[in-house]
């Protein structure tokens, strides 16, 4: 299992609760509703703000 930074996990939590809101977009738009999606997209913001996560 890959280890993630306690940034990368706060941002991924995040986003998860942002979606379980249903306020979380993607980048078309719509609406993610999907789980793994979610933690993509976290994950893909905490490598945007510097965050140690492993390669995609």
């Amino acid at each position: 299992m890959a280890k993630y930074s306690e940034k990368a996990q706060k941002k991924v939590g995040e986003t998860l609760h942002e979606m379980k809101e249903g306020k979380l977009k993607s980048g078309s738009g719509k609406r993610v509703t999907s789980k793994k999606q979610a933690i993509a997209i976290g994950l893909s913001e905490a490598r945007k703000s510097g965050a140690k996560v492993p390669k995609k």
